[in-house]
């Protein structure tokens, strides 16, 4: 009698942990309040900005071809979970995001969430882009629809047991995730804000510049100070102040528009792509980036909380 009682004890508890981690790992939606702000139009010359600087061509542009504005995907992104592949995220209305609107956008970006309501994996790098603003969200949303329809589906992911179940991020997401907003910082100048969101935020330089751990959240305490590179072989170096402590500050704008090193050296693999991307950001921004990078202290704490 004692013994079947502890069984049955034994598994609803199991039951009720079960039951808690499936309501813990639920996707969350994008706020009433943030989907009726992301609604109001946008404006597309603004949005070309964002696009470039949140990189959105290095992993969706289609592949076997140079055109940023094809986005028809199919990338592989090897990791030690399996192989992800980047997602059509043109205007075509079945294989790419033609039809989404401006909330779906939005959900996708800031949570990770689907239209359907499935979790995104964080190869898709939401966990910076929730620093977006909104009106950055709309704008980008905005010059989006200018671009073309290409029609083709990427391959499916494929992922290792237990990392495709898909329902898990949930619980990710609750380690990892984060608040949205930044710290306030009163103290610091408008350009080292600027620098501070487009690292942090659309630009996503922690998501390659940054340790990770066993489950593959990034190491707060030592972001941006290195990482396995996302091409699977080196390593993306450390950027934080101690890393960039032989580059002045121009050296480092000038390295994001022309991709030269201070000794002369071309930065190449994927942070070709990325200076690709830098290049057609205003100078400001590429001078707010290097302002921000050298403030950096290697065992810092995470600016936005």
């Amino acid at each position: 009698m004692k013994k079947a009682v502890l069984t049955v004890l034994a598994v609803a508890a199991v039951l009720g942990l079960l039951s808690a981690a499936w309501f813990a790992s639920a996707p969350r939606t994008l706020s009433p309040a943030i989907a009726e702000e992301v609604a109001a139009p946008g404006d597309a010359a603004a949005g070309r900005i964002v696009f470039f600087a949140a990189g959105c061509d290095s992993c969706h542009m289609s592949t076997e071809q140079s055109d940023p504005f094809r986005l028809g995907g199919g990338r592989e992104i090897r990791t030690p979970f399996g192989s992800f592949y980047a997602a059509n995220i043109s205007q075509h209305p079945r294989d790419g995001i033609g039809a989404w609107s401006p909330r779906d956008f939005a959900q996708a970006l800031l949570v990770g969430v689907s239209p359907s309501g499935e979790h995104y994996y964080p190869a898709f790098p939401y966990t910076s882009y929730r620093h977006l603003t909104t009106t950055d969200v709309r704008d980008l949303y905005a010059f989006m629809r200018t671009l073309p329809a290409i029609a083709g589906r990427a391959p499916a992911n494929a992922l290792i047991f237990p990392f495709s179940i898909r329902r898990a991020i949930g619980l990710w997401k609750r380690l990892y995730s984060g608040s949205r907003p930044f710290a306030p910082a009163p103290d610091r100048d408008p350009a080292w804000r600027l620098g501070r969101y487009l690292v942090e935020g659309p630009g996503h330089c922690v998501e390659c510049h940054s340790p990770r751990d066993l489950l593959g959240g990034v190491i707060a305490h030592r972001r941006l100070t290195g990482g396995a590179n996302p091409g699977g072989e080196g390593r993306s170096p450390d950027i934080t102040a101690a890393g960039l402590k032989n580059w002045t500050k121009d050296q480092i704008a000038q390295a994001l528009w022309t991709g030269l090193t201070p000794s002369g050296d071309t930065l190449g693999g994927l942070m070709a792509t990325v200076v690709r991307n830098t290049a057609e950001l205003p100078p400001s921004y590429r001078a707010a980036i290097a302002e921000y990078l050298k403030s950096v202290a290697p065992d810092g704490p995470p600016p936005g909380g």
